[in-house]
Formats: C-alpha cells, sequence, structure tokens
C-alpha cells in the first residue's frame, strides 16, 4: 500500500475499525496522539501475527506520520499490509483514515506508518518464521 492507497476504491478490508471518545482526547480536543499510536500498533500485529502463525512483539516503529487530527466522533479504519519478511521479523505498513462529518462524508488519511515486528515463543524469546503457506 503506498501513498495513492485509497480505501473505498479497494477490496482490502481493515484490520481494525473504532471510534474516539471524549475520554480519548487532549486539553485541545484533539485525539492523543500516544491512543493512536496503541490503535495503529494493534492493527499493524493483525498481518504479522497471520504471517508469523503465533506470537510477535512490536520491536521497531520505523515511521510513523500525523497528517491530520482525529476527532471524537471520527470512524477510523486502519489497513495493515506486510511489505517485507525476514527470518524473524516482519514489516508492516499501516494506513489510518477517517470517515467523518456524516452529513456531507468525506474520507480523509490521518496517519500512516511502518512497524515491524519479531516472532517470539512462548518465552518471550525471538524465533524463525514459518515458511510461507
Amino acid at each position: 500500500m503506498g501513498d495513492d492507497f485509497v480505501p473505498h476504491t479497494s477490496d482490502l478490508q481493515p484490520a481494525l475499525r473504532i471510534i474516539p471518545m471524549p475520554k480519548d482526547v487532549n486539553w485541545n480536543g484533539d485525539v492523543f496522539g500516544g491512543w493512536l499510536m496503541s490503535h495503529v500498533d494493534l492493527a499493524g500485529s493483525v498481518p504479522a501475527v497471520k504471517r508469523a502463525r503465533g506470537r510477535v512483539a512490536t520491536v521497531a516503529v520505523n515511521s510513523f506520520i500525523f497528517k491530520q487530527p482525529v476527532s471524537v466522533g471520527d470512524l477510523l479504519s486502519f489497513y495493515a499490509d506486510v511489505v517485507k519478511v525476514g527470518h524473524t521479523s516482519i514489516t508492516v505498513d499501516v494506513h489510518v483514515f477517517a470517515e467523518r462529518n456524516p452529513k456531507h462524508p468525506e474520507v480523509v488519511k490521518v496517519t500512516e506508518a511502518q512497524l515491524t515486528y519479531v516472532a517470539i515463543d512462548s518465552q518471550g524469546n525471538k524465533r524463525d518464521l514459518p515458511p510461507e503457506p
């Protein structure tokens, strides 16, 4: 998924969808960046766990760009796609879109990020990824 990714013209399903609530905002009335970052991490882990066929741990946030503020009531859709696979690691791109203004709906990209996860065993030790199915 590149910068030209448009969710409403894609057959992809979001990894996560959520609506921020009043408890999720800072003193300016915008959603906390940390709240959004935690949900990006959750969304990115969905395809990582699927590819790893088991537990993963976040090892790096390679990039994270806040493009627009997020507001209470925005319906956020998080699209996550594996972009690189190593021996133990999986890199995932996450694109977040907000559907806002129900009377005159618009969809805007609010965040994009790239995270790296590592496959781990039941003791939390790094493990090799299984072969692709």
